[in-house]
């Protein structure tokens, strides 16, 4: 039996279920300024998943890179979800 397909499944979505609450806590403290971080993350992680010989770590890192690319997305969608009043607005941070 082959096990790549579920371990890959799996921590696929960890990933997402980390990064969503990343996000969430990303753009109360900090707002939307900080996606070059996740560019830059994904981007690495991207590059890196190019080089990695073993197939499921290159995978994992090819998910990873784009699931931090797609938080940028989702810190805009965060901001809008705030204004709508469906998550707290920080009122210590400066607009």
């Amino acid at each position: 039996m082959y096990f790549e397909g579920v371990i890959i499944g799996l921590i696929s979505f960890l990933i997402i279920g980390v990064l969503h609450p990343v996000v969430i806590k990303g753009e109360y403290h900090l707002g939307k300024r900080i996606w070059p971080i996740f560019l830059l993350c994904g981007l690495i992680f991207l590059a890196t998943s190019l080089f990695l010989e073993d197939l499921t770590l290159s995978i994992v890192s090819g998910v990873l890179g784009f699931s931090l690319l797609w938080s940028i997305h989702e810190l805009h969608e965060q901001e809008e979800r705030v204004k709508k009043g469906w998550f707290p607005y920080n009122p210590n941070r400066k607009k």
